[in-house]
C-alpha cells in the first residue's frame, strides 16, 4: 500500500488525525479575511464585465499581415473604447469592443479595413445589444437562486437542516471568492464565467455532502454514549473522508490547470480563461470549505442543542473523573465502555454468556484422573 493510502486507512481508523474541529476559529478568521479581501475588490476594480452584458460589437477579419497588438491599438483610436483581439486558427482575428452601436460599428468596420489593408466587405460584423446581456444576467440569477434553493430542501430532507444551512454558507463563500477574484484579476465576465460558477456549485457540494453522509453513519445513537462529543465525531468524519477529498480535488484540477495555463495563458484561448479560472477558483475554494467551513458549522449548530450539550458535559465530567483517579485514555475509554455497557445489561458477564462462551469442564465424580501408561 502507498503511503497515501494507508495514511488514508490511519484517518480513516482515527489512528491519526487533525483537530479540524478544534481550530475552526482559525479557519472562520481566514474565511473572513479572503471574503473580505475579494468583497473589497469587487467594490474597487469591479468587474470586466463583456458585450454580452454590455453590449458591443465583435468584428471577425481574414487572414492578414496585421498583428493582434497592431489591430488592438487600431480598434481603440477608431472606437475610443477598450478592443480585446484574439487570434483566429486560420490566421484571421476576432476584435472584441464594448458600448459599441450600429452607426459606430460601420465606422469603425470601414477604418479597420484601412488600416489593416483588406476589403470592408472581408470583416464580418457582429453587434450584441445590452437588452440581451441583461435577459442572460437575469436568467443566470435565477438558475441560481433555484438551484440553491434546491439544495437546501434536498440536504434537509436527506440529512437535517443544520447540514442544509451549512452547505449554503459554503456555497455563498465559493462564489464571492471566486467572484472577487474575477475583479481582482480583471477576467473578463463572459457567458463561459456564468457557464463555469453554475458548474463549481455542483463540485463544491460534492465533497461537503460526502463528509455530511459520513457525519451522519458516525453520529447515529450517538447520545447513548459518553465517550466522543458531536464535535469528536465531526472531526473523525472529516478526517476519514480528507485523502478522498484531496485525490478527488487535484485530479479535477490538474485538467482545469491545463487549460488555464496552457490553453488560455499559452494559446491565448479567451473563453478557455473564462471557463477554466472559474473553475479552478471554485474547486479549490470548495475543497476548502467543505474541510475547514461546512462541518465545523455544523458541529457549531449542533453543539447549542440542550441534548448535545449535555453530552458534552456528561463525557467531559466522565474524562475529568478518570483524570482524577489517574487513569489514562485508554483506560477512561474502557472504564467508559464497562459502564455503559453495564447500564445496557451487557457488560463483560453478559456479554460472554450471550456469546456462548462457558469456562473449562469441571472434573466428573471428584476421581482423580489416571496416569497415562502401560498398566503394570
Amino acid at each position: 500500500m502507498s503511503r497515501l493510502g494507508d495514511l488514508g486507512a490511519r484517518l480513516h481508523h482515527g489512528e491519526v488525525g487533525y483537530d479540524f474541529i478544534g481550530k475552526r476559529m482559525l479557519w472562520y478568521g481566514v474565511s473572513v479575511l479572503i471574503t473580505i479581501t475579494a468583497i473589497v475588490g469587487l467594490g474597487v476594480r469591479g468587474l470586466n464585465m463583456g458585450i454580452e452584458f454590455s453590449g458591443g460589437a465583435v468584428f471577425t477579419t481574414p487572414k492578414s499581415t496585421v498583428s493582434a497588438q497592431r489591430a488592438e491599438e487600431m480598434a481603440e483610436e477608431a472606437s475610443g473604447h477598450q478592443a480585446l483581439v484574439q487570434e483566429l486558427g486560420n490566421g484571421g482575428l476576432r476584435i472584441q469592443i464594448s458600448e459599441v452601436d450600429t452607426a459606430k460599428s460601420d465606422q469603425i468596420k470601414a477604418d479597420l479595413a484601412e488600416g489593416m489593408n483588406i476589403p470592408a466587405d472581408d470583416i464580418n460584423a457582429d453587434l450584441v445589444g445590452p437588452s440581451w446581456g441583461k435577459q442572460i444576467a437575469n436568467k443566470a440569477w435565477m438558475g441560481l437562486g433555484i438551484f440553491m434553493a434546491l439544495v437546501v430542501i434536498y440536504l434537509a430532507i436527506a440529512f437535517e437542516w443544520r447540514m442544509a444551512v451549512a452547505a449554503l454558507v459554503a456555497l455563498i463563500h465559493d462564489i464571492t471568492i471566486t467572484v472577487g477574484i474575477y475583479a481582482l484579476v480583471g477576467f473578463e465576465v463572459s457567458v463561459g464565467t456564468v457557464i463555469g460558477l453554475l458548474t463549481i456549485l455542483g463540485y463544491s457540494l460534492y465533497d461537503t455532502v460526502v463528509v455530511f453522509d459520513s457525519l451522519k453513519e458516525s453520529s447515529r445513537g450517538i447520545l447513548k454514549q459518553n465517550r466522543y462529543t458531536y464535535s469528536e465525531i465531526a472531526n473523525r468524519s472529516i478526517n476519514g473522508t480528507l485523502v478522498r477529498s484531496i485525490n478527488t480535488t487535484v485530479v479535477a484540477l490538474l485538467p482545469v490547470a491545463g487549460l488555464l495555463f496552457i490553453g488560455g495563458g499559452v494559446l491565448g484561448a479567451g473563453m478557455l480563461n473564462d471557463i477554466s479560472l472559474s473553475l479552478f477558483v471554485g474547486l479549490a475554494a470548495g475543497a476548502y470549505s467543505s474541510i475547514f467551513i461546512a462541518t465545523p458549522l455544523v458541529a457549531d449548530l449542533k453543539e447549542r442543542e440542550p441534548e448535545t450539550a449535555a453530552l458534552r458535559r456528561r463525557v467531559l465530567a466522565k474524562r475529568a473523573s478518570a483524570a482524577a483517579r489517574g487513569e489514562s485514555d485508554a483506560e477512561a475509554e474502557g472504564t467508559a465502555r464497562r459502564s455503559e455497557d453495564d447500564e445496557d445489561g451487557t457488560g463483560a458477564h453478559g456479554a460472554t454468556a450471550a456469546a456462548g462462551v462457558s469456562g473449562p469442564p469441571a472434573p466428573r465424580g471428584g476421581r482423580r484422573g489416571r496416569p497415562s501408561g502401560r498398566r503394570r
